[in-house]
């Protein structure tokens, strides 16, 4: 079963630039927020993930830019996994303006797994249960 993740925010004045468009760089955080929702279906939280010794370092990510977003857009983000490994693990995101649903961007992000130390794990032998959830997921 793929599971997608929505995330819903307002546009806020800091996010624009001169031209009163969502600056380029504003929507990897919001990948950040909808890939922390996307992981809290596993059942537990990014932090409770660290505290058990997983980390989720970046190591690529890509945006699309189709149309420009503005001060007080409400905006929706999807995420869902598009590649999944027992080291590694890549979403996918779009970003919808609402109410009309237009696509604005296209994006994507891919991560390894590691521990405290950034050694890559295998989360299948590491983590079984947490693998298991990620599997259903994805």
């Amino acid at each position: 079963m793929e599971y997608k993740s929505e995330t819903r925010l307002t546009v806020r004045y800091a996010e624009t630039d001169m031209m009163g468009i969502v600056h380029h760089s504003r929507y990897y955080p919001w990948f950040e927020a909808a890939r922390t929702d996307w992981v809290k279906k596993t059942g537990l939280s990014y932090s409770e993930m660290e505290r058990r010794g997983i980390l989720l370092p970046l190591t690529e990510t890509h945006c699309r830019y189709l149309y420009g977003l503005r001060y007080e857009d409400e905006v929706l983000i999807t995420c869902r996994v598009t590649k999944l490994s027992v080291a590694r693990i890549e979403f996918e995101y779009e970003v919808f303006r609402l109410p009309d649903m237009l696509k604005v961007s296209i994006g994507d992000t891919k991560h390894g797994f590691t521990n405290a130390e950034l050694r890559p794990i295998n989360m299948k032998k590491t983590h079984p249960d947490i693998w298991e959830k990620l599997m259903e997921l994805a």
